[in-house]
């Protein structure tokens, strides 16, 4: 196996998960001839994440990784959670987004919060998951200009900036998707599959 599939549609996660594991041969699913939206019919991130990636391989064949976050509010019972890139609606407007998060927390004193990421590897049909965990909390408005999603109100334990504060170094010591990544090279470089890292 030399590529592997990138099972994603998100320039910003594309981008990321990129920097993050320079070594791996990707092959975007535009690339792949892949033009449609990957279901995520579920209510997990686990779900979600195994979902994309096993229907890349089970309709195209091709090794592939992919990966489901979310944003976890503590006063919010959880939310927006699997829900986060649609909490305003289908358009995945990360401004809209974030104007409803603020919106909902507006009275509560406790702004705890957690960035999880589960990615999903599927090598030969066979399904490897892997989680990262950021905790933090919400500011009141937003700061920043990097980044996506909602990381210009999410600032990580022991720090002071946002994540759209920060610039890709910075974010990456801290990030969700930084600690899920590097699980993910681990496992491929300790099972042996060099030439995905050749």
């Amino acid at each position: 196996m030399t590529t592997l599939c990138l099972a994603t549609n998100n320039p910003g996660k594309v981008l990321e998960i990129k920097a993050l594991l320079p070594n791996i041969n990707w092959v975007s699913l535009a690339e792949a001839g892949i033009k449609e939206e990957l279901p995520e019919p579920h209510h997990t991130l686990e779900e979600n994440s195994a979902s994309k990636a096993l229907y890349v391989w089970e309709k195209y064949g091709l090794s592939c990784l992919s990966d489901d976050s979310g944003l976890e509010v503590v006063a919010l019972n959880g939310e927006p959670g699997v829900d986060s890139a649609f909490y305003a609606g289908p358009e995945k407007n990360a401004i809209a987004n974030m104007n409803k998060l603020l919106k909902n927390l507006e009275g509560h004193e406790n702004r705890d919060a957690q960035f999880r990421t589960i990615a999903s590897l599927v090598l030969d049909g066979k399904l490897h998951q892997f989680e990262g965990v950021v905790k933090g909390g919400i500011i009141d408005e937003m700061r920043g200009q990097n980044g996506f999603g909602y990381d210009a109100i999410f600032v990580p334990e022991n720090d002071m900036k946002t994540f759209a504060e920060m610039d890709k170094t910075e974010k990456n010591r801290h990030s969700h998707r930084a600690k899920a990544m590097k699980a993910v090279q681990d496992f491929l470089l300790n099972t042996g599959n060099t030439p995905i890292l050749g």
